[in-house]
């Protein structure tokens, strides 16, 4: 699987309100905590690879009260160099693991090290062929990512895909001049942050 991304940097309250008058479908909100790892045998940042366990929990917001933990997924995902010079395109192959304490053991036999741990909050709707995702993310400050998948990597593909993506930024108002193909990972390793932020 191929995933087609499109991030910029926006206010939430403008692109939510946008995506309320399209009849977008809320996906829910989740907070993620995404924890990168370095290989023993290559240097990731060379290779523009990455290697991420994620502990992502899904929230429930009642009017009055704070968020509670509904139910939390593990996950082990590998994410391949970029393959479009015009968004942020990587192939990606991802699998659910039982244990977190489990999985991060193995890496650590292994000798995979962690690298970075990013902390993010995500509000997520569908809307037509794209998931248009605000992200908070700790350090950095607020985003917007909208994402098609696709199953090959031929060029109509990724350019029909991207396409999709740049139609409905543009829908709800945002600029596709503006994308940043920098990872949360690489922004914070580079120092690219926002200290106000604190919220995940």
């Amino acid at each position: 699987m191929y995933e087609v991304e499109i991030k910029v940097r926006a206010d939430h309250e403008a692109v939510r309100n946008e995506l309320e008058s399209t009849g977008a479908d809320s996906l829910g909100t989740v907070h993620q905590e995404d924890t990168y790892y370095d290989a023993p045998s290559r240097d990731f940042a060379e290779t523009d690879e990455a290697l991420r366990v994620r502990n992502q929990r899904s929230v429930q917001d009642e009017p009055g009260e704070e968020e509670q933990p509904a139910s939390q997924e593990i996950t082990l995902t590998y994410k391949g160099p970029l393959v479009d010079a015009a968004s942020k395109t990587r192939k990606e192959a991802q699998t659910a693991v039982e244990s977190e304490d489990g999985i991060k053991a193995i890496l650590a036999a292994l000798d995979y090290e962690p690298a970075e741990t990013v902390h993010k909050r995500r509000e997520r709707y569908a809307l037509e062929d794209c998931i248009v995702t605000l992200d908070t993310v700790r350090g950095l400050g607020k985003f917007v990512e909208v994402e098609v998948t696709s199953d090959s990597v031929g060029s109509d593909d990724i350019d029909a895909a991207r396409d999709s993506a740049i139609a409905i930024l543009r829908r709800l108002g945002l600029d596709p001049s503006e994308q940043i193909r920098t990872s949360y990972l690489e922004l914070l390793l580079t120092g690219d942050t926002d200290d106000t932020v604190k919220d995940s």
